[in-house]
């Protein structure tokens, strides 16, 4: 079976945990139209008052731009890889589990069905791990 693996930026931004927090992080990127594929947001455990949200794509200087007055840098920490093919039971302990016989590490993990899709993003140390997951994806 093949999917779709690439390499992609992931967006951070902290976010007040306050009834609107996320609300107000997220307006000016719609004003200048962003069109998210994922957005993840939650709350700091170890920083109370405190939450983070990520975001991918943003695409183009207005929505960089956008994005940097209200907080966001692209996540450099992590290095993050999109999966997308067709869902079957089973799909993400596979996948994780290829990545854990290569050797990879996996610091984030999310994933969502829509229909007959699914999608995942992997987060990881380093680019060079990120690399080495796409190849080993690429050959699952």
């Amino acid at each position: 079976m093949s999917y779709l693996v690439e390499l992609i930026d992931v967006w951070a931004a902290p976010i007040p945990d306050v009834p609107g927090g996320l609300a107000d992080i997220l307006a000016p990127l719609q004003q200048v139209g962003a069109d998210f594929q994922s957005i993840i947001a939650r709350r700091s455990p170890d920083d109370h008052g405190r939450g983070v949200v990520f975001v991918t794509p943003l695409q183009g200087d207005e929505e960089i731009a956008a994005a940097a007055q209200v907080g966001f840098n692209v996540n450099r920490v992590h290095h993050s890889i999109r999966i997308v093919g067709q869902d079957r039971k089973g799909i993400a302990a596979e996948l994780t589990q290829k990545l854990a016989a290569g050797g990879i590490n996996i610091s984030g993990f999310s994933a969502s069905v829509l229909n007959t899709q699914f999608v995942a993003y992997v987060a990881v140390d380093s680019l060079e791990d990120a690399n080495k997951a796409i190849a080993i994806l690429r050959k699952a």
